[in-house]
């Protein structure tokens, strides 16, 4: 695994206050993120702020969690931005706050130049899929990306 360095596109760590990856966000999920072959993966410990019923992980949480896992791949993955275009969630099992870490897997099922597919999973401590989803991201052409979004390529991610 090679770690995937956690940089915002802008380089202005004022305005990076990502809700899922920015280590300024005080309330964020702060994930960070790896590269682990052809998956991009995550380790995350809940806090019980981020609960819906007892010691259950909020549905809109692991919603984010699984999206956010997504986005980093498209960087890594597809070497360009993307925006949501639809995600399908499928809730398996009840993902605990007080069970431990939670592994965020995602890779790549489909490719082509306007939009790709990603699979998404939340494992919980026990080695259980307690969520995943279909994510298909809208891609913006890479230069496109780098001229109005800052992209810096997939090198920049990577020492």
């Amino acid at each position: 695994m090679r770690k995937i360095r956690n940089i915002h596109l802008t380089g202005d760590p004022e305005v990076y206050q990502c809700f899922g990856c920015s280590p300024h966000n005080e309330f964020g999920l702060h994930l960070e993120f790896w590269e682990d072959g052809d998956e991009v993966v995550s380790y995350w410990n809940p806090r019980p702020i981020l609960q819906s019923y007892p010691k259950v992980v909020h549905g809109g949480i692991q919603s984010t969690l699984l999206d956010e896992i997504a986005g980093w791949l498209v960087y890594v993955k597809c070497g360009t931005v993307g925006v949501t275009a639809e995600m399908k969630v499928r809730f398996k099992r009840p993902l605990m706050i007080d069970e431990g870490q939670v592994t965020i897997r995602a890779k790549l099922l489909e490719q082509n130049t306007r939009m790709a597919t990603i699979q998404a999973q939340l494992i919980n401590s026990s080695g259980k899929t307690c969520a995943e989803a279909e994510i298909r991201y809208f891609l913006v052409p890479e230069a496109e990306a780098r001229e109005k979004y800052h992209y810096p390529g997939v090198e920049a991610f990577f020492e």
